[in-house]
């Protein structure tokens, strides 16, 4: 048997057929190319030369994580891929902050003017642009070994959100086509983010920017176009200039941890009022008390109580987790004064998000906003669980007990 599938792989080269398909979609992966696929490829611009050259013997990598059945919407998976969105305690090991800094520290000096230039014209601090390329790719150290055209072309074929990653694999072919990378080169993550920022290829062409003056946006191998295109992304999703992305507090049991949130904030002020203070013992900034400050305990009351400001919700739109952002803001802070989060973690169970879907449904149910049943613990189902436990008489943990 298997001489003859050599031979009849060998017979479909020769007749120009390609290799024999060999995966259990393989046939309607191509369909769907075909189909779909290369008809929003020529509307987009793409040349039939790229779309042969890049399309024409793809096959889907079923090993990635997360995908579902062809032709039908994968759903929320049920466990948690991403550590971003589970134990929150988990996403905080001092000693990875401690290698981090580190080696930030000496980047910091080696690129120091290239640094200040950019937050000089973005507007976004170093420390910031710095703690994202630490988080992203390890200072663009982190093993990237997915083909992303394969990789988005699984996702748009069975992943979750199949209309994006559709999207976003005609923008690598735009990318691809332009002549800003090769294909060999062009390497990703499973979920399809590309080089040291991790972008998105839509990002790419949104935010990406030339730095350092050689004509082409690298994101790849330029720490200067890597940099200055993180800044790029942050100024364009609304970074306010002169604010910090927030502050470590103390939150006194009389304000509910459900009052956390960006549509739930007050004056910084009026937070000092009602008795927030920040853990270092010191005042807010002058310049702070009048700005807007928002309620964040990642963990409710099982963990570090912050007030964050406007810009901390700018880097959730790198990334849509509240540990993710916390990351990032600490990890900034750390470059300075090496000092961990001053509140615990304490342990609490991993949920799968299965089960944190179930509850979101029980919970919308009876008419709380949990922000969509994704399986996901954001600030609106943490709010809603708290709301729902003051309902019943009890203490406001705003947590999966």
């Amino acid at each position: 048997m298997r001489s003859i599938r050599v031979l009849l792989a060998f017979f479909g080269v020769l007749v120009g057929m390609g290799p024999v398909l060999a995966g259990p979609y393989d046939a309607e992966f191509r369909q769907f190319l075909d189909a779909v696929v290369i008809p929003e490829a020529k509307r987009a611009g793409i040349s039939n030369r790229v779309i042969q050259r890049e399309l024409k013997n793809l096959t889907p990598d079923t090993s990635l994580p997360g995908l579902g059945k062809p032709g039908r919407d994968a759903g929320p998976p049920p466990v948690n891929y991403q550590a971003e969105f589970r134990a929150p305690g988990r996403y905080f090991r001092n000693d990875q902050f401690t290698a981090l800094v580190r080696t930030g520290r000496s980047l910091r000096t080696k690129h120091q003017k290239t640094l200040t230039a950019i937050e000089q014209r973005y507007g976004v601090p170093g420390r910031i642009i710095l703690a994202i390329w630490a988080r992203e790719s390890a200072y663009g150290n982190a093993k990237i070994p997915h083909d992303a055209v394969r990789v988005l072309a699984t996702r748009a074929f069975m992943g979750q959100r199949r209309a994006t990653f559709r999207a976003e694999l005609v923008a690598a072919l735009q990318i691809l086509q332009s002549g800003a990378i090769s294909r060999a080169r062009m390497r990703s993550s499973w979920g399809g983010a590309m080089g040291h920022p991790q972008f998105l290829p839509t990002s790419y062409l949104k935010h990406a920017v030339d730095f350092d003056g050689d004509g082409r946006r690298d994101i790849w191998t330029s720490v200067p176009d890597t940099l200055a295109s993180i800044a790029n992304y942050l100024k364009n999703n609304g970074w306010v200039p002169g604010r910090d992305w927030g502050y470590e507090a103390s939150v006194p049991a009389s304000i509910s941890c459900a009052r956390e949130g960006p549509d739930r904030g007050q004056k910084i002020g009026a937070w000092i009022a009602d008795g927030v203070s920040r853990v270092s013992g010191r005042p807010f900034p002058d310049h702070e008390v009048n700005q807007p400050g928002y309620l964040l305990m990642p963990a409710g009351r099982l963990g570090p109580a912050f007030i964050a400001t406007e810009n901390f919700y700018v880097l959730k739109t790198y990334n849509e987790s509240d540990v993710y952002a916390l990351f990032v803001g600490h990890l900034a802070d750390r470059y300075g004064n090496n000092k961990s989060l001053v509140g615990t973690w304490k342990k609490v169970p991993t949920v799968s998000r299965g089960n944190v879907r179930k509850l979101q449904l029980q919970l919308e149910g009876v008419g709380y906003d949990v922000g969509g049943a994704d399986g996901l613990i954001g600030f609106k189902t943490r709010r809603s669980i708290g709301e729902s436990q003051q309902k019943k008489g009890r203490s406001p943990t705003c947590w999966i007990g």
